[in-house]
């Protein structure tokens, strides 16, 4: 008699170079600009572009940034969701077998789903880190699962974790994580602003909730902290209009009126180059240049215990009925 079957879980994040030098960042960005989802532009005009200026140019620019946040256990995004992934095993025990993936760069999807397959587990929950649905994000995992899936004879049967921009739990972890993190600072903020990682507006035009449910986890939280959260959308690329108002923008005229403000970035389940780089270094240095006053840079939920809790709380409620 063969042996029960074992469910697995697998978490799944953006993705991170393997190291904090140019020829690393090139290959990391080669991958995710290559996708057809995170760049909606026909590849017989996009990939010139890439290959000929976008490649030859960013990847040192790029790799500086990654040094400044860089840690002894490499890349921050990894290591939060390494953490993450260790936290689930520890709540589940020997009942669920759990792994961690990026989508660009490594650990790969591919290879989670053949180590979660050879542990034995015929029944697997993919769980992408992303609390508001885009396209060029959730849609990507769905993808590359799909596609590695093409490649096996025996498929496990999968389940994914949906969106939860507005689910209680989310909101939860949120309102615990910015009141313990307001609660920290020695001034009070006259504007708390919510960064979401920014899309082109076409995006939005062309039916993508993703603009919507930012707007949506914002009111929300605005409700339950008592207190308005201000939008934001960060990490402009290109010449095509993004979705607006823009981050860098905001802070600047923030600190142009001189008013105290803490950031937080509630888009992203662990903090990365875009929150610690972008958020923390580069925008209290813009929101200072401008004349603010008091900033502060609020920690994405990571692996503490309110955001642990809510991703146990998801991961229990949609592997219901396989436990």
């Amino acid at each position: 008699m063969s042996p029960p079957a074992k469910i697995g879980v697998l978490l799944v994040n953006l993705g991170t170079p393997d190291a904090a030098d140019a020829r690393s960042v090139r290959r990391y960005l080669a991958e995710f600009l290559s996708d057809r989802r995170v760049v909606e532009i026909p590849q017989i005009l996009w990939q010139p572009i890439l290959r000929g200026i976008i490649l030859p140019l960013r990847p040192r620019r790029s790799a500086r940034a990654y040094a400044q946040i860089w840690t002894d256990a490499g890349s921050p995004l990894a290591a939060i969701t390494r953490a993450q992934a260790d936290g689930l095993r520890t709540a589940f025990g020997e009942t669920v077998q759990v792994a961690w993936a990026m989508r660009y760069g490594r650990p790969a999807i591919g290879p989670a789903i053949d180590a979660l397959k050879a542990a034995g587990c015929e029944r697997i929950l993919v769980a992408p880190l992303y609390p508001q649905y885009c396209a060029a994000t959730t849609a990507t995992v769905v993808d590359a699962v799909s596609a590695h899936l093409k490649t096996l004879r025996w498929q496990p049967t999968l389940r994914f974790v949906p969106p939860y921009h507005d689910d209680p739990a989310y909101l939860d972890a949120l309102k615990t994580s910015v009141e313990a993190g307001l609660a920290a600072l020695d001034f009070a903020p006259d504007i708390l602003l919510a960064s979401f990682h920014g899309m082109p507006e076409r995006t939005r035009m062309l039916g993508d909730p993703y603009h919507d449910q930012c707007q949506a986890t914002a009111r929300a939280l605005s409700a339950t902290l008592g207190r308005p959260v201000e939008v934001a959308f960060q990490s402009r690329f290109g010449r095509a209009k993004w979705l607006e108002p823009a981050t860098d923008v905001r802070l600047e005229q923030l600190g142009r009126e001189g008013r105290n403000v803490a950031v937080f970035a509630p888009g992203f389940s662990a903090d990365c180059l875009e929150t610690l780089e972008e958020l923390a270094i580069r925008g209290s240095e813009q929101f200072g240049r401008a004349g603010g006053g008091r900033f502060a840079y609020l920690p994405c939920l990571n692996a503490e215990a309110p955001g642990m809790a809510m991703l146990e709380a998801l991961v229990r409620r949609e592997l219901a009925g396989w436990l």
